[in-house]
């Protein structure tokens, strides 16, 4: 597996206005192959700006290279800068790519 996180500093006060260009973007994820699962996460807050992630699960990291090659991959971050509002950021968002070694789970939990 491979795990996939942007991070975004996000200007305080427009905390609203990211999360909602998150919750109303086209994702064309679920039909990617490989793709397993997204999550958004918010972070602590510091004094000009509040954390957030995204955070993707590959089945491997050549199918998350795939997909940003791919025309559904442009499609989705076709918006990306174009907020409404002025910038959202303190900067660009910073990526980081993991190659998964281990996974534990909890024994109640989903294969």
């Amino acid at each position: 597996m491979f795990i996939a996180m942007n991070r975004f500093q996000v200007i305080r006060g427009r905390e609203e206005a990211f999360e909602t260009v998150w919750s109303t973007r086209d994702s064309y994820l679920g039909g990617v192959p490989g793709f397993i699962e997204f999550h958004l996460v918010k972070g602590p807050a510091a004094e000009d700006h509040t954390l957030y992630a995204t955070h993707t699960v590959w089945s491997s990291r050549t199918t998350f290279e795939d997909w940003t090659k791919s025309e559904a991959f442009r499609r989705a971050h076709s918006r990306a800068g174009n907020e409404t509002g002025g910038s959202l950021y303190l900067g660009h968002p910073r990526f980081e790519g993991f190659e998964v070694l281990m996974t534990e789970r909890s024994k109640g939990a989903a294969a």
